[in-house]
């Protein structure tokens, strides 16, 4: 749900309601209106199925995502050990995520499978929802940026001042800010709008960003914006930093006597570095699909308009996309911090704590059972 449409084309003969004195349009609406399945004409069991996949992935990050992140944010509040620098810009990730997982997937549950398109929830949480989720993506894009940065200057500038905590919440701060304002035309211009799918569907109303005709170039220049500033920049400036941080780690010969403990640090760092790589390059395969599919179907709408699977397609690249989300989780909560030692420490200790009784409770218990000695 989270797109960016710009008016393409003129439509003569859609009747809209919820609109004002000048008609909106977009490309997206029109795609919807448009597409061979929207009329009927698409292949039922292809759409069906599309609509399980979307469905299975959904519910997939719902679990994941809530149930992770909630336990890792847990883990980190319990345990002072694991509040470092790494993890904090990790845990901002988590919140993002898990905001995205309680609020967010219900409802594009209903959207996308439970009513195929079409919304119920009104004007008010259409936007609030395509707005936190437009927001969860540039912090979570934001935050691995700065997750980069901070590896690269720990360990290819090792003698620099590393970031204080106080320094990294004023980036976390940052993140979010910047996320909040640059999403902001996207929740304005997010509608919903009543259409006839076809004769006979009673009407299904489309969720999502319809700008004013005469905003099209506008809208263009803020898509173009959002995708080199939340997309080409981050992606390019964190494999930068990647291939820095493995050229120190692993084609670097480090001066000195290798003692066990460097060599410790040494292993220890590679594995942060090589989860980091991994979930840059999830990223990469998740987003890009959705960025190319994007700038298809707003700059060349023919091309989508001729294809016959057009709304599959989008069904699929938005489970890619949104699957994302679920990535990170699993990469965070089993390799890099492995959440689950602590989760069962924690179970452990309320297990002694509620199975075994107190000490003292223990010793009053036997005086009082002791039997008075006759004199």
């Amino acid at each position: 749900m989270v797109d960016h449409c710009a008016n393409l084309s003129q439509y003569s003969d859609l009747s809209l309601s919820d609109v004002g004195s000048s008609p909106n349009h977009s490309c997206e609406y029109e795609q919807y209106m448009t597409s061979p399945d929207m009329r009927g004409q698409e292949s039922d069991k292809t759409f069906y199925q599309a609509r399980v996949v979307i469905g299975v992935a959904l519910v997939c990050i719902m679990l994941v995502c809530g149930v992770g992140n909630f336990l890792f944010i847990v883990t980190l509040a319990r345990y002072k050990n694991l509040r470092n620098i790494t993890n904090l810009l990790i845990v901002n990730l988590a919140i993002s995520d898990f905001i995205v997982a309680i609020v967010c997937c219900p409802f594009e549950m209903d959207y996308y499978v439970v009513r195929e398109l079409s919304w119920s929830f009104g004007h008010v949480l259409c936007s609030s929802v395509n707005y936190l989720r437009t927001v969860s993506l540039y912090v979570s894009t934001n935050a691995l940026l700065a997750i980069a940065v901070d590896r690269y200057l720990v360990i290819v500038h090792p003698l620099k001042p590393r970031m204080k905590f106080q320094t990294a919440y004023c980036v976390l701060t940052a993140v979010w800010l910047v996320s909040l304002i640059i999403s902001i035309p996207s929740a304005y211009f997010t509608t919903e709008t009543t259409f006839d799918a076809f004769p006979g569907s009673n009407g299904k109303i489309f969720c999502g960003q319809i700008w004013p005709a005469d905003k099209e170039l506008f809208y263009k220049s803020y898509f173009l914006f959002l995708f080199i500033l939340e997309f080409v920049a981050p992606v390019t400036s964190m494999s930068l930093c990647y291939v820095q941080i493995c050229r120190e780690l692993w084609f670097k010969s480090m001066p000195g006597v290798q003692t066990n403990q460097i060599k410790k640090r040494l292993r220890a760092r590679r594995k942060t570095v090589l989860v980091l790589m991994g979930i840059l390059t999830a990223y990469i395969l998740c987003w890009a699909p959705y960025y190319g599919y994007a700038i298809v179907r707003d700059f060349f709408p023919n091309v989508l308009l001729r294809e016959r699977h057009s709304i599959t397609v989008y069904y699929i690249v938005e489970c890619i996309a949104v699957s994302n989300s679920m990535i990170n989780t699993l990469f965070f909560i089993t390799v890099k911090n492995n959440t689950f030692k602590y989760v069962r420490r924690i179970l452990l200790q309320q297990w002694r704590a509620t199975s075994m009784p107190d000490k003292s409770t223990i010793v009053q218990e036997c005086r009082t059972s002791v039997l008075p000695v006759s004199e």
